[in-house]
């Protein structure tokens, strides 16, 4: 430690001068003055003119005593600089001279350094630091005295202490390196970095002192022989760099400094070398970069809602930052959405959904990478694993720390934090950090398995509110797409669907729900299932859409508060479109209430939206429907759809009813290769601001050897003539085990259109699926069946039919009504 002060003295006197360095007392600088054996001054320098004020003239052969009042030794045994500065104010220790003028008494002999006063050409007193120097010789000079202020003398004397301390005691380690980058001189500080004493180690390059160290500040030279090459070409000093090494005598371990360099030069401004001063930081590091790790964690942790993106999540913030390697495990139920139940006894078993590695780990598992899909672990009873997750706390053992995932009081999984030797040991503060990451990554997983619970609710409704499969017919042709806008649960409001009607007809609906998720697809539901109960009573469009707005608004008014305000209902202000196409006539009616009209494209190509009065969104009440309908050949093709098709923040409808139609206009080999077309084109990438619905229909018309038509009058025999015409026509069409139940059908239908409807009648058979028959007249009276006592000579007529066909039903016209039935055709 003596030779680290004394080195630091030698090299600073080198670069800031000599003399600087030898401070006020030095000859060249103090105040000197020259006294024979008498105290007869005999020489005076300019210094001491400087100092006291007295011009050599006037100082020349006067006594010492002129000037100099008082002194005090500050020898062994003498008193303290503060008792002699504190004397030095008493009164002259001359009797026979004042301050003012002195007598010139003799106060010496003069001690080797004294505190003294001195009264200055002007009469103000200075306190003064003098040493004294005999002289030999036979010359008249006896001794040569130096003098300096004792303020100077004092702030170069702290200088010198600072010097010392930073030497010997300071925490920061200081070194110089010559021009050649070689190790000069260093505290005592860095002695104990390095280990060895400062004469072991003088003369070594830096980069040999902490060999494989680098800085891992941007911006800045990696190694130590280079920033120290750039502060001596420059001279511009280098601040808070922080290296990255191992300590010399604390190999095995990683330490963070933080380091300065300044170029050193002597007062001719020679270069002389470069000053380092260093301070380990490695404590305020690793708490920093583990405060960084959390914060990063909060970042990146639980950006989605998928159990296993999460499980990676930690993995790739954890590794290689904290530790070397990292395994997440979670219990099989967490996966499918459900609380599991584990920490029992026995062993357990558990899925490893996502692993992380910061060195070689082979080809099935690569550097930084997830590893493969999820695969099941199993923990014996009594392992690590099984004690954390039976205890509920963490456990510590070789390297490796295993964190239970903990939420709501259950266990979920367990992460494993690997460190190898030489990554460090899992310390307390690290181990506080581990339960943070856990802590965290189990809220996520348990949130993400919250969602993925109420996704797969949500799917089983929408599965349950919307058509998975359309059962074929002769009607149309069709094809579906549904693409809600909502990712997290799945599911929207928009909504489509193909009801079977009588007569061979299909009805065609489709609606938007305003809003998105899980209640606009239980609104939707509501109206889809209300569409299909009023549908099969062959209502026409516009007359369905008036009964479903009234609903709508009944639903609202059911749902209003107390204080008259309506609940949240997305109902209100939903749309619809419904249509009904008939295949025997190829006529299409249909209404809409604030939807979108269809597109039909016609079998040569051409694209139309028909003139279809708009209507008002359901649940406004009170205003009309109107219908409209248009013929569509065989071969044509009608497009049901939701505004989310054609509609994107930057792109209005018109254009996207543009760009449907000429999508729809191309040739396709079929119509699921149609839909594909039209989504890529309008929703490029399947990207959508909104639900989105697309029903294709293809048209089709019956043969007309499978429909036959006859007239009838209004009269009793037309009972029997009808039986004759449905008998011949069956057993031309192959249907002769029909003919008997069939001609008792007739036979009631037409008795009671005769007994209780008006003229004239239309009888019709169409041979599809099923076989149906239909009995028209001019009436808007419905049939009602009854039940007839045992002596009732009639009244059991529908008893019979309903009995002898699959369903019935009755359907009105503007011209009448129609009473239909279907029966079931043998599979032959």
């Amino acid at each position: 430690m003596r030779q680290a002060g004394e080195g630091v003295m030698s090299y600073a006197g080198r670069a800031i001068g000599d003399a600087e360095f030898r401070g006020p007392l030095d000859v060249t600088r103090a105040a000197t003055f020259v006294v024979d054996a008498q105290d007869i001054v005999i020489g005076w320098s300019s210094a001491a003119q400087e100092l006291l004020g007295y011009r050599p003239a006037e100082i020349v052969g006067r006594p010492v005593g002129m000037f100099l009042l008082s002194t005090a030794e500050t020898r062994p045994g003498s008193p303290s600089t503060s008792e002699v500065e504190s004397e030095c104010y008493a009164e002259p220790v001359h009797s026979s001279a004042s301050a003012e003028q002195p007598t010139g008494a003799s106060v010496l002999p003069f001690p080797k350094r004294d505190v003294q006063v001195a009264v200055h050409r002007d009469g103000h007193r200075l306190r003064l630091v003098t040493a004294a120097c005999d002289l030999s010789g036979t010359g008249p000079g006896q001794r040569v005295l130096v003098a300096a202020d004792r303020g100077r003398l004092g702030e170069w004397e702290s200088r010198l202490a600072m010097l010392d301390g930073l030497a010997t005691q300071s925490p920061l380690g200081f070194a110089i390196y010559d021009t050649q980058l070689r190790l000069v001189w260093c505290n005592a500080a860095s002695e104990a970095e390095l280990g060895l004493p400062l004469g072991a180690v003088r003369g070594r390059l830096a980069d040999e002192l902490y060999p494989g160290g680098r800085f891992v500040t941007p911006g800045y030279p990696e190694t130590l022989g280079e920033v120290m090459c750039q502060v001596l070409d420059t001279g511009e000093p280098i601040i808070d760099l922080h290296f990255r090494g191992q300590q010399p005598s604390d190999p095995g371990k990683d330490h963070v400094w933080s380091c300065s360099y300044y170029r050193l030069q002597g007062p001719d401004g020679q270069v002389l070398g470069v000053c380092e001063d260093a301070f380990d930081i490695s404590d305020r590091h690793e708490a920093q970069r583990q405060l960084n790790l959390l914060v990063e964690a909060g970042r990146r942790l639980g950006t989605t809602l998928d159990v296993i993106a999460t499980a990676d999540e930690l993995a790739a913030v954890a590794v290689p930052d904290f530790a070397d390697l990292v395994d997440v495990d979670l219990a099989p139920a967490v996966l499918d959405g459900e609380m599991p139940d584990i920490g029992g006894p026995a062993g357990i078993e558990l899925v490893r959904v996502s692993s992380h590695s910061a060195g070689p780990a082979g080809p099935a598992d690569p550097v930084g990478s997830p590893s493969r899909r999820p695969h099941p672990v199993e923990y014996a009873s009594g392992s690590p694993q099984h004690r954390s997750l039976a205890s509920g706390g963490l456990a510590l053992e070789d390297g490796t720390l295993i964190v239970p995932l903990r939420a709501g009081g259950s266990a979920l999984g367990l992460v494993t934090f690997v460190r190898h030797s030489g990554s460090g040991i899992f310390d307390k503060a690290a181990v506080a950090v581990a339960d943070e990451l856990a802590a965290r990554t189990a809220m996520s997983i348990d949130n993400s398995r919250r969602y993925t619970r109420e996704r797969t609710a949500a799917l089983t409704l929408q599965r349950q509110l919307l058509p998975q499969y359309l059962p074929p017919n002769s009607a149309v042709e069709v094809a579906h797409r549904y693409l809600p806008t909502d990712d997290l649960s799945g599911v929207g409001g928009d909504w489509f669907d193909v009801v079977p009607l009588s007569g061979a007809r299909v009805g065609l609906v489709v609606g938007d729900v305003v809003g998105h998720g899980l209640h606009a697809a239980a609104t939707m539901g509501r109206l889809r299932t209300t569409v299909r109960a009023l549908a099969p009573m062959d209502i026409p469009p516009d007359e369905l859409l008036k009964r479903l707005d009234d609903l709508v608004v009944q639903s609202a008014e059911a749902g209003a508060d107390p204080h008259g305000a309506a609940d949240d209902d997305v109902a209100a202000g939903a749309t619809c479109l419904y249509a009904i196409y008939d295949p025997v006539s190829q006529r299409c009616t249909m209404a809409r209430a604030g939807h979108l009209p269809p597109a039909i494209v016609e079998p040569g190509g051409r694209v139309s939206f028909p003139d279809l009065p708009a209507g008002p969104p359901l649940g406004l009440g009170g205003l009309p429907f109107e219908s409209l309908e248009v013929e569509l050949p065989v071969g044509s093709l009608l497009a049901l759809f939701t505004d989310g098709l054609v509609e994107l923040r930057d792109r209005d409808i018109d254009k996207g009813l543009e760009i449907l139609g000429k999508a729809l206009s191309k040739d396709a080999s079929s119509l699921e290769d149609l839909c594909d077309r039209v989504i890529s084109e309008l929703l490029p990438g399947s990207t959508t601001t909104d639900d989105t619905a697309l029903l294709l229909v293809r048209t089709r018309k019956l043969d007309s050897r499978s429909v036959a038509a006859w007239s009838l009058p209004a009269e009793p025999v037309s009972a029997g003539r009808a039986r004759e015409l449905v008998a011949d026509r069956l057993t031309d069409w192959g249907l002769e085990d029909l003919v008997f139940s069939t001609e008792l059908v007739v036979s009631e239908l037409v008795t009671n259109a005769v007994r209780y409807a008006e003229g004239p009648l239309l009888l019709r058979l169409i041979r599809d699926r099923t076989l149906v028959c239909e009995v028209a007249d001019a009436s808007h009276t419905a049939p009602h069946p009854r039940h007839s006592a045992d002596d009732d000579e009639g009244g059991r007529g529908l008893l019979i039919v309903a009995r002898l066909v699959l369903r019935w039903g009755t359907r009105y016209s503007r011209e009448g009504k129609s009473i239909w039935t279907e029966q079931e055709l043998s599979p032959d």
